[in-house]
């Protein structure tokens, strides 16, 4: 008579199926963060630009992205736009600034115009007037890992020729700046 009552005696079934599919989505969200992650620290690390020393390319308060890795695949080149650290100083804000002699060359500025290892500089981006010569109006030979660096608005700009910014080493230079996001008609690759 008690044989027909199965008091908890069921058997229950769990559907396993969704396991796999769920780890799928789960691999899948883990690459795209560490994708995000390795994208924004090498490729999105946000300056903001001080001044107007990089005028017309860059005004006061744009902010820019600076692109880390490129530096580890190659080296600086003359007429990129570095920001850097000033004398290695983390306490201070980053500078932005373009490259005008690379490491072993010698630069001076004589006449109003840039000369490397005695060769006038021709320079195919937009700059005003070079007035102030500084430390440069001396010849200046760069170290092995040294770059001299001037602002394209040279009227307004605190870059190698003060002693206070000189000469920039390698291991202060943070990155090329390479995008504009600010919003309007300066959004865009920096050029």
């Amino acid at each position: 008579m008690h044989r027909d009552l199965k008091f908890g005696r069921e058997s229950r079934h769990i559907n396993l199926d969704w396991v796999p599919e769920a780890l799928k989505w789960a691999l899948q969200i883990v690459i795209v963060c560490i994708f995000a992650f390795v994208f924004v620290w090498y490729f999105g690390q946000r300056i903001s630009n001080i001044g107007d020393s990089m005028n017309p390319v860059l005004k006061n308060g744009d902010v820019v992205l600076v692109n880390r890795i490129l530096y580890d695949a190659s080296s600086p080149k003359r007429g990129d736009i570095i920001v850097f650290k000033p004398n290695g100083n983390e306490n201070l804000h980053s500078y932005v600034k373009r490259i005008v002699g690379l490491p072993g060359e010698t630069v001076q500025i004589k006449d109003g115009a840039v000369y490397i290892d005695g060769k006038k500089l021709k320079e195919s981006y937009k700059t005003t007037s070079l007035e102030e010569a500084g430390l440069a109006a001396e010849e200046i030979t760069l170290g092995g890992n040294e770059f001299f660096v001037l602002g394209d608005n040279r009227e307004s700009s605190e870059d190698s020729r003060m002693a206070d910014i000189g000469n920039v080493k390698r291991s202060e230079i943070e990155g090329k700046a390479w995008f504009n996001i600010t919003p309007g008609n300066r959004f865009g690759l920096i050029g």
